[in-house]
């Protein structure tokens, strides 16, 4: 039977029958009848409980009660939150006509009162107090929770007689909040005249908001805030919450060169991260971290998700002892997909920090776009109905309601480690930046704007009425912010340079940047052949007693016979390198789809009982002292997974952190992430990162989609020591290069183009001695060959070495040497040069590559061999990477050789 979801308010016999399914099974109606009737018992309770049984007016109860719960689920719509024009028109209304009641029912009395805390009272009572809770400065969405003990403890909170009440100081303290963030703008808009700065005027109360959210936190036992947001407001965030002198937001005004050499870009004043330390008013330190980001907005959500979930498992250990906080625009918050990605992040296991505060400075416009046009949501925050996270809309102009919701948010996020939005409405005083004409696309609006009194004119009138402040103390504050405005600007004027600093500078202590020289040889990452026995022995063991999959059992004893063998094929060689940097204390972290048995089932980190699916992680089972080990399968998720990773590896230098893509094809997925934050974060931001990617790739043939992870954009994006590119062949260098990450004194993003095939080819394996000497090798020279004979030098990458052997030693080819780069950037040239000078008789070189002409390595090498005599073989230009037929890709293979060796033979 359909559950019964709405009925006409006249239509008292169908709610008697409603309510009687209802006691029979409450499942049996629509979850908002089902609360609906908690109240009717509520009340009858109260009334079976008195001498006179039920009354005679019981059907009218019943309809106050439907009201009181339709204030609750859709007061929202109703209230007086916009600043600066009218709420869209709802119905129906919350007017008692649309309930049965009338004008004369508002003097009777209603035990339904009992349900909002005020006792049996008047039903003018009931719906004033309705009003002043559901429909005045604070809408509140909630009642769509599940849980009722969340819903209860809303409702306790929210309830007037329960909300924050404010001392005069407080009041003050409140007042000159919001008083820094309005004098600061208008400082800055006489002495910069026309500059960019984004403007926060017309959102003002973000100042007061955050700054409770640190006071609240303090209380709380917060230690750690993280936060992320564009760059509305970032500047008067930067002075007002984070304490960032002012001489230096002015020296980034005045344009001055930065205080690093000159290969360092920097970034614009208002992308900048920061880090300190602040007092609260109570007392607490709060170590508070506001992350760089970008112009593409939202794209820092996930990077500070990732460096608060670093923190807690570093040192602090507790979600309670950190909170992130996400400042969005209404715009970006409905319009871009990584919102969604990281709201759905919130829970998981891999990827929680204890709920987000989402603060939403909604100016109700984009760039010129507005509102009705931005989304086909009722509201910019509906993305919380996702996680069933409560939303908090607050009119901007009201700064106490704002500290309010603020105070009540930060209470639920530490009680119940869960998202909470806050929806600020406001307005943007002048066009998207400083100097944008609004006028042209909102003439309406802003017409309204400009003669709207800020937030700080209409509090200061408001203490006044109420005696808490006189216009001289307001005339005061504004006088001497203004002095300490002036001196500071005076001083910058002074200073000959602006100061960039790593935002993370205490956790990166100890470490230093890299240069050229540190990468003309890679430092020794050998481990002793006994330990690599012992900790081989460990991983490749599960504990007895418990059953397996047949499949998973014949796995680990073919990882067993591989050491007695000294034949270790990708999979072994991989785990082993984990094991001994967990062996010698560094953590690791490895996310993405599939990740924990492998796309390609080559790795199987978790193993999983066949009775009750209990999970076995042999790699945390080495010895006492070993580090942890964790891996989690990500959700459906490229963009908001990477840049979590990303966010990660910035705050935790000291493990190896890990992103694989299911594909390598499928990176572009987070396209945003590589080049806005990884490929550029150090240049821009002084920051380091040591993230490793692995992402799939070889032609074989599986179609385009499922080919190539576009080795010739990474490639086109190197420069300034960004990171390291590197396509490894055997398991023996590919363990050495994971180990190289953390075997030195600086961080480097690495982005290693990983196999598919090579992961069971026969010839891909390495021996224990590979593994117990040396280090990663940039390039490998061929092997089994007498170099006399050799005429053809042929420079290639990947498992297309492979490939070109076998078809060599089909052709009877002796003259040609197959050399492998097996890191492409930073261009191992020195290494290169030595290999290249063993073979005296060489007369030609070729790079050869599996990709079209267009893609791959090709052009990247060609310009770094500028002036050699280098000729080229490969697949012809393409628009797409790969052929969807197998036998396309078969002939195409074939006359890739074709043309390979028609050159090796040419005189």
């Amino acid at each position: 039977m359909d559950k019964f979801t709405f009925v006409g308010n006249g239509d008292v016999n169908a709610i008697d029958d409603l309510y009687e399914r209802y006691k029979e099974n409450p499942e049996s109606v629509d979850r908002e009848w089902a609360r609906f009737f908690e109240g009717v018992d509520f009340v009858k309770t109260d009334f079976e409980a008195g001498e006179k049984g039920i009354p005679e007016n019981f059907e009218k109860e019943l309809k106050v009660l439907k009201l009181i719960e339709d204030y609750r689920f859709r007061g929202h719509l109703f209230t007086r939150t916009n600043p600066v024009r009218e709420r869209r028109k709802y119905a129906p209304t919350l007017d008692i006509e649309n309930y049965g009641l009338e004008k004369s029912d508002l003097t009777n009395t209603f035990q339904a009162g009992l349900e909002v805390g005020l006792g049996v009272v008047t039903l003018q009572e009931i719906v004033d107090h309705l009003q002043a809770t559901f429909c005045e400065s604070i809408g509140i969405e909630f009642a769509y929770i599940r849980e009722p003990e969340r819903i209860e403890w809303i409702k306790d909170r929210i309830d007037l007689k329960n909300r924050p009440k404010f001392s005069q100081d407080e009041k003050k303290h409140i007042f000159s909040k919001i008083s820094s963030a309005t004098i600061f703008e208008q400082f800055l808009a006489k002495k910069y005249v026309g500059q960019k700065r984004f403007s926060i005027e017309g959102g003002e109360a973000l100042i007061p908001a955050l700054d409770i959210v640190i006071q609240k936190a303090g209380e709380l036992g917060v230690k750690e805030v993280v936060m992320g947001m564009a760059h509305r407001g970032r500047l008067s965030t930067l002075v007002n919450i984070f304490e960032k002198d002012h001489e230096s937001i002015f020296c980034e005004f005045d344009g001055k060169q930065f205080d690093s050499d000159d290969s360092f870009d920097g970034d614009v004043k208002y992308h900048l991260g920061f880090s300190t330390d602040v007092k609260t008013m109570s007392g607490q330190e709060v170590h508070l971290t506001l992350a760089p980001n970008p112009s593409h907005l939202e794209a820092v959500d996930p990077v500070v998700q990732g460096i608060a979930r670093a923190k807690i498992d570093e040192y602090l250990h507790e979600e309670k002892s950190i909170i992130t906080v996400a400042v969005h625009g209404d715009g970006a918050i409905a319009g871009q997909g990584v919102v969604y990605e990281v709201v759905q992040m919130a829970q998981l296991d891999g990827y929680r920090t204890g709920g987000t505060i989402h603060i939403v400075v909604n100016n109700q416009v984009g760039f010129t776009t507005n509102y009705l046009d931005a989304r086909s949501s009722t509201y910019c925050t509906d993305v919380a109905k996702t996680t069933l996270s409560p939303v908090f809309h607050v009119n901007g102009d009201d700064v106490e309601a704002v500290v309010q919701a603020m105070s009540i948010a930060v209470e639920y996020r530490q009680r119940f480690n869960r998202d909470v939005f806050i929806d600020l409405l406001g307005y943007r005083k002048y066009g998207h930046n400083e100097g944008d004409e609004p006028k042209f696309t909102q003439p309406k609006l802003y017409k309204s704007i400009a003669k709207h009194p800020n937030p700080r004119k209409i509090y200061l009138e408001q203490l006044m009425k109420e005696g808490a402040m006189s216009a001289a103390e307001g005339k005061k504050i504004e006088e001497d912010h203004l002095a300490m405005l002036d001196k500071s600007y005076e001083a910058s004027k002074k200073r000959e340079k602006a100061v960039v600093l790593n935002f993370l500078e205490e956790t990166w202590e100890g470490y230093r940047h890299g240069s050229i020289e540190d990468f003309d040889q890679s430092p020794n990452t050998s481990v002793a052949k006994d330990k690599l026995i012992d900790l081989g022995q460990k991983l490749a063991t599960l504990p007895e007693d418990l059953k397996y999959f047949r499949k998973i059992k014949k796995l680990l004893n073919d990882r067993l016979d591989q050491l007695k063998n000294n034949r270790l094929d990708w999979g072994m060689a991989e785990m082993l390198a984990y094991a001994t940097l967990l062996d010698e204390g560094y953590p690791v972290r490895i996310s993405g789809q599939d990740v924990e048995r492998g796309t390609f089932s080559h790795r199987h980190a978790v193993v999983k009982t066949e009775d009750d699916e209990q999970e076995i992680i042999t790699l945390n089972m080495l010895n006492e002292k070993q580090a942890k080990f964790h891996i989690y399968n990500s959700l459906l998720s490229e963009y908001g997974v990477l840049g979590f990773e990303y966010g990660y590896s910035l705050a935790k230098p000291n493990g190896l952190t890990i992103w694989e893509a299911q594909f390598g094809d499928f990176y572009n997925g987070a396209q945003i992430m590589i080049d806005q934050f990884i490929s550029s974060g150090e240049d821009k931001w002084f920051v380091q990162s040591g993230l490793v990617m692995l992402l799939p790739h070889g032609y074989e043939g599986m179609g385009g989609e499922h080919s190539s992870a576009r080795i010739e954009r990474f490639l086109q994006m190197c420069a300034d020591l960004n990171w390291q590119v590197c396509n490894t062949t055997t398991p023996a260098n590919h363990f050495h290069l994971l180990r190289r990450q953390l075997h030195r004194e600086f961080r480097k993003p690495l982005v290693v183009f990983s196999p598919k095939m090579l992961l069971r080819y026969p010839k891909a394996v390495s021996t224990l001695g590979e593994m117990a000497e040396g280090h990663f090798m940039e390039v490998l020279d061929d092997k089994d060959i007498d170099k006399a004979k050799i005429d053809t030098l042929v420079l290639c990458s990947g498992k297309f070495y492979y490939e070109a052997k076998v078809e060599a030693e089909k052709r009877g080819v002796e003259n040609a040497a197959f050399i492998r780069m097996e890191q492409m950037y930073p261009f191992p040239e020195k290494q290169l040069k030595a290999v290249l000078d063993t073979y005296s008789n060489a007369k030609k070189k070729i790079w050869a590559q599996e990709e079209p002409e267009n893609m791959g390595p090709w052009s990247y090498v060609a310009m770094k061999l500028r002036g050699e005599a280098l000729d080229i073989v490969s697949r012809k230009p393409s628009s797409a990477p790969a052929a969807g037929s197998s036998e396309t890709h078969k002939r195409r293979l074939e006359d890739l050789f074709n043309g390979l060796f028609h050159k090796i033979a040419a005189k």
